[in-house]
């Protein structure tokens, strides 16, 4: 098959997004498909014959995010020239426009992955405007009708998804996970790098560091818990607004020297911070998945979390880990985490075990083999995807133009779900909004 993937996050940028739609690009190829992927461009990028990357709007309403321009000639050229046999967008803004619309033209397929539940990203904009959340959801929800499948990456997504009446054929398929990758961390070098000793209980999170990753709660959770462990360290790796408000938060309460922000991570780095972790918190309720908890299993590590979406599917209470309510407060989370530091040595082994375990199901093949299935079944089924300009996901479009004054922030927002937000202090300290642009505008 040759597979046209159509993303607003790629690499340089490092996040969940990322790096599912890389390892799946790289899994198709290596099952013998071609697959050329559709990117913002970024400045320094070396040429790759497998991405085009196309002109963007840098730093993009104050962030650190560019904003991919419409369909150009050239890329139609590009496409052509490619003869794909399928769309797969991954986003249904920017470039997800542009897949639309090459799916019709094309008369191909339209596959899309709903990695983000974009609604929950609102409190940038407008006080966490009820407007802005209806938008995103019939944004979201009218460009899933016009697919001729939609892939969940996990129940409860799928759940959710067809209690919006979205009627489209939906398959669950977790994003994969280098599962080989994450076995094989040198924890201890990290704990030597970081002057952590040997023996000392390691408390580790790894994500963006934004507030709609409920930090705050986890932060003030992880601090319970050190405060009563002395021999407990913390690592956080990831980038973001929050991590100067987290340092500030274990400063307050003297606790600065046990918390070690690492920045953020990928490749070996990351495997081996994974690896120098006893025990993985999380406390997001906002995960289409939950990426970083299969990487943290596949290291051997057990998992602290509240019950979300996204985490429920792979955090089994009292198996791989400690699945906590939904509402759980602080007291209970910081008791959750001394469980896993108070347990024997067979029991915490016994978690581990576990975790690898359940981390073996995410590994890439099985990915890949089940998007292919799909696939096939979608080409098999024929037709492109439907009609953009009468549809409700165009209906929004245009509801989110008029409101562009907040738009501006909710589109930094929203792309932050899949890109890295900047400083959302800067984007409210500047209330002008940007100019709309090309890809708000009627057609």
């Amino acid at each position: 098959m040759n597979i046209v993937m159509f993303t607003n996050t790629f690499t340089p940028h490092v996040g969940g997004v990322a790096r599912s739609v890389s390892g799946l690009a790289d899994g198709l190829r290596a099952a013998g498909h071609r697959v050329l992927v559709v990117a913002p461009d970024f400045p320094g990028m070396e040429p790759d014959h497998d991405v085009i990357r196309v002109p963007a709007i840098q730093r993009f309403g104050g962030s650190d995010f560019s904003v991919p321009l419409p369909l150009s000639r050239p890329l139609e050229r590009d496409l052509r020239a490619f003869d794909l046999d399928i769309v797969h967008s991954h986003h249904p803004f920017l470039l997800g426009d542009t897949a639309l619309r090459a799916s019709a033209q094309h008369n191909v397929p339209a596959v899309f992955t709903y990695h983000t539940r974009y609604e929950l990203y609102s409190h940038y904009a407008a006080a966490d405007s009820p407007l802005m959340q209806r938008l995103a959801v019939n944004l979201a929800l009218g460009y899933c009708r016009l697919c001729n499948a939609v892939i969940a990456p996990s129940e409860s997504i799928a759940t959710y998804l067809r209690s919006k009446q979205v009627q489209v054929p939906i398959e669950v398929i977790p994003s994969g996970v280098g599962v080989e990758q994450f076995h094989s961390g040198d924890g201890a070098a990290v704990r030597a790098r970081l002057g952590i000793d040997d023996d000392a209980f390691v408390v580790g999170h790894v994500g963006r560091l934004a507030l709609e990753k409920n930090l705050p709660f986890l932060a003030r959770s992880i601090i319970r818990f050190v405060s009563n462990h002395q021999r407990a360290e913390v690592v956080i790796a990831g980038g973001g607004a929050m991590a100067e408000i987290i340092r500030e938060m274990f400063d307050s309460a003297e606790l600065g020297e046990r918390l070690h922000l690492t920045g953020v991570l990928k490749g070996r780095e990351l495997a081996d911070t994974y690896a120098a972790m006893n025990v993985f918190a999380f406390a997001s309720h906002s995960e289409t998945q939950g990426l970083v908890l299969a990487e943290a299993m596949a290291a051997g590590v057990s998992v602290v979390a509240l019950e979300a979406t996204g985490v429920r599917e792979i955090v089994e209470d009292g198996i791989n880990g400690r699945l906590l309510p939904a509402d759980a407060d602080e007291r209970a989370f910081a008791e959750a985490l001394a469980g896993v530091a108070e347990a024997s040595a067979a029991d915490r082994t016994r978690l581990s075990d576990a975790a690898r375990a359940t981390a073996g199901r995410y590994a890439w093949p099985n990915c890949v083999r089940d998007t292919v299935s799909l696939y096939e079944r979608v080409l098999a089924a024929k037709g492109h995807s439907g009609n953009v300009e009468a549809s409700m996901w165009e209906a929004a479009r245009r509801s989110l133009q008029r409101e562009w004054a907040i738009l501006g922030k909710f589109a930094s927002s929203a792309s932050d779900a899949v890109m890295s937000l900047g400083n959302e202090n800067n984007a409210r300290a500047n209330p002008r909004p940007d100019p709309a642009p090309e890809w708000t505008r009627p057609r």
